[in-house]
């Protein structure tokens, strides 16, 4: 049920098909004293080989609302939608908003516990509020985007087991295109940075852009049986910038060092590629000979090649942190979700 198709079983799993489900499910999990994991799409998700001693609840809720409201149109959806055919639906009705965010396998749930995001958007810009049940409080509870406590690639809802998302609702405008934001994608349209697209267009192009990366689930490829990106690109302020452009040239790197991407954020913070790193610490596109390796697509993705274990999967990973970390000083966190298995510190 996961996209690397490595780990082992449940003990138990139940498919949640509506609001009442999700309450029986947490209820009973209680009453049983067992560990609960909300299970979307499995495609942000490393599960241990022993797999999980616990109850797994299986989003599959259905349904999606649309309201129009002026020029926006709120879109109320369903945890067990899928996301890529929402943002699919949204892109030719030519809302826009999502449509940068095409291709990302998974379910509309998972969106606000990962504030997904790509090529320059995230769903912490559309997302109105977050339905969910409260396993602390035993009840249902609507929570406004302010109170989701989003950052980049987290949310108050990864970092706790409390709350089981049921509905997301997105603000999404009704006409016009988006402001291109990225780099690699407004080159691929053929704009300048802060132009705009229509959203169909922009769909089709990240999805060729993605799918260039072994980043769009297809069984015919073999770099898309992964979790997507492994390791979450590190944040750094400015002195962290230096010191790593430093090390980038202490290390022989010198004349990467000034191509090295950075990324602007918000607060004076700059988004650094991990995918850049593990390159240049010996873990190119294609490494590994075994059961497990790097994509040969994207070195920010691990790929499973068939009979491999989640510990292979996981050396593989914690030699790459270990080896960023020895040349740049940076500790880089994985991106997917890891049950019943840890990367350790």
């Amino acid at each position: 049920m996961t996209t690397l198709r490595l780990g082992g079983r449940a003990a138990l799993l139940v498919e949640a098909e509506n609001e009442r489900d999700v309450e029986l499910a947490a209820r009973d999990a209680e009453a049983d004293g067992r560990a609960i994991f909300v299970l979307g799409g499995g495609s942000n998700v490393v599960i241990g080989d022993d797999g999980f001693d616990g109850l797994v609840v299986r989003m599959a809720s259905r349904g999606v609302e649309v309201t129009r409201e002026g020029d926006r149109v709120i879109v109320d959806a369903a945890a067990g939608e899928a996301w890529d055919a929402l943002v699919e639906r949204a892109a030719g009705e030519g809302w826009s908003g999502i449509e940068a965010m095409s291709g990302i396998p998974g379910l509309v749930g998972a969106t606000p516990m990962q504030n997904v995001g790509a090529y320059g958007q995230d769903v912490a810009e559309t997302i109105v509020r977050v339905r969910a049940f409260d396993r602390k409080a035993r009840a249902f509870v609507d929570i406004d985007a302010a109170d989701c406590g989003f950052e980049y690639r987290g949310s108050k809802f990864k970092a706790s087991d409390r709350w089981i998302v049921v509905r997301v609702v997105y603000a999404l405008r009704a006409r016009g295109g988006a402001p291109v934001r990225y780099a690699e994608l407004a080159r691929a349209l053929g704009v300048e940075e802060g132009q705009s697209a229509p959203p169909q267009t922009i769909r089709d192009t990240v999805i060729r852009l993605r799918r260039a990366k072994g980043m769009v689930l297809d069984a015919g490829d073999p770099d898309s049986v992964s979790a997507g990106s492994f390791f979450v690109n590190p944040v750094v302020d400015d002195e962290g910038l230096r010191d790593v452009e430093r090390s980038a040239r202490d290390a022989g790197l010198a004349s990467d060092a000034a191509l090295m991407p950075r990324f602007a954020m918000p607060r004076g913070k700059w988004k650094l590629s991990a995918g850049w790193m593990i390159e240049r610490v010996g873990f190119p596109k294609g490494f590994g000979h075994g059961n497990v390796g790097v994509s040969r697509k994207h070195a920010l993705a691990l790929v499973h090649r068939g009979g491999g274990t989640t510990r292979e999967l996981l050396d593989l990973a914690r030699a790459i942190r270990a080896a960023i970390h020895a040349r740049f000083g940076l500790v880089v966190v994985p991106e997917p979700v890891l049950v019943g298995c840890a990367l350790g510190p």
